[in-house]
């Protein structure tokens, strides 16, 4: 029998109070002026480190990445490696985050914004179910101080408890959720478990966090699923689901237009879940459910950014990174990217620079160059 100083330890946080005073802030890891991408401690681009509200409310922080090492609710294993893949298996991009610039935008995003790793939650291994509330509780804590939470993960499990902090504090009904994926994630159960990567959507729903009319998804196809009687639930509650098909029919550009209108149709705030399985194996083939053919990271990539600087975005995730799947690392570069995609948007919004769709004049093309 397991006693009770041992039984929480997974989740129990250490009481630092006894050790060396600081005071309250981001904390720089890196050494040097430049580090190169394979040198350093491995936080998110090199980023200063957060432990606690203080520290975020002290720095000021705008957006905070948070770890969710969760894949037991997945049929093949190995997302829980994605925050790590995603922080740490860079191969271009410095670790200096001042050095870096949006090639469309020409914003340097980590100087219009401050971002902060804030570690990762914490994860029960034998069960999906007791991690939810772990995930749930640290995303609330970097959304209370008004800071931006992007939550690598992991699997889609993640989203249901993601999304409800947000509504926890933004307030339920008062949150819209686009999400990008080849799979709808709305099942009722999977293999009669409620927490899975496969219902987190039904389970946001059917607790009242985010009504069903204010999801907007975008890129299904999976040749499994759904089943008729999944996408006659889905009509019913109101979901906008726009399906590879579609995107085929119209064109990517036209339906990521009618999307961003439909997620501003009612939320004064919006949460974006980027499944990584929505891009084309070609180019996300470390994932454990891939499904061609998806969207190209050329249509996806600059969407992620448009969302983040056009609409008032104010949570993410990026999930269903395997990378024990992908020896080439294409798959945690490619999300790795999407999180600068939206950390970019997001300074460009608080820029005021034009929209819709804004590109540099300088990279465009323009006359209008200077």
């Amino acid at each position: 029998m397991q006693d009770d100083a041992t039984a929480d330890a997974w989740r129990r946080r250490i009481d630092r109070r006894g050790g060396p005073r600081r005071e309250p802030g981001p904390i720089d890891l890196q050494r040097y002026a430049f580090t190169p991408p394979y040198a350093g401690i491995a936080t998110l681009f090199g980023l200063p480190l957060c432990l606690d509200q203080d520290d975020l409310r002290a720095g000021q922080v705008d957006v905070a990445v948070l770890g969710a090492p969760v894949d037991m609710s997945t049929g093949h294993r190995g997302a829980a490696f994605g925050p790590r893949a995603i922080r740490a298996d860079e191969r271009c991009l410095p670790h200096t985050p001042q050095l870096l610039i949006n090639p469309t935008t020409r914003v340097k995003p980590f100087e219009e914004l401050t971002v902060v790793d804030y570690g990762d939650a914490a994860v029960d291994w034998f069960s999906v179910e007791n991690s939810m509330e772990p995930v749930r509780a640290l995303v609330r804590e970097i959304a209370e101080t008004g800071a931006v939470p992007i939550v690598l993960g992991g699997d889609h499990s993640i989203l249901w408890p993601d999304a409800a902090a947000i509504a926890d504090v933004y307030g339920a009904g008062n949150v819209g959720v686009i999400h990008f994926d080849a799979h709808p994630d709305c099942a009722p159960h999977l293999s009669g478990h409620l927490a899975s990567h496969g219902t987190p959507i039904r389970r946001l729903i059917e607790d009242e966090h985010i009504p069903g009319r204010n999801f907007i998804q975008i890129g299904l196809r999976s040749a499994i699923v759904p089943e008729d009687g999944l996408l006659d639930w889905m009509r019913d509650n109101g979901l906008r689901a726009h399906f590879m098909a579609e995107i085929d029919r119209r064109g990517f550009d036209a339906v990521l237009d009618q999307a961003i209108e439909e997620a501003l149709d009612g939320p004064e705030h919006l949460f974006l879940s980027l499944d990584i399985d929505v891009l084309d194996p070609a180019y996300a083939p470390g994932t454990g459910t891939p499904e061609p053919p998806g969207l190209t990271n050329r249509e996806l990539l600059p969407a992620i950014r448009r969302i983040c600087h056009e609409t008032p975005v104010v949570g993410m995730d990026v999930v269903e990174v395997a990378p024990h799947l992908d020896p080439t690392g294409t798959t945690a570069m490619n999300a790795r990217r999407a999180v600068f995609e939206a950390v970019s948007g997001l300074a460009a919004r608080r820029m005021g620079l034009p929209g819709p769709d804004y590109v540099d004049p300088r990279v465009a093309g323009s006359s209008e160059a200077p």
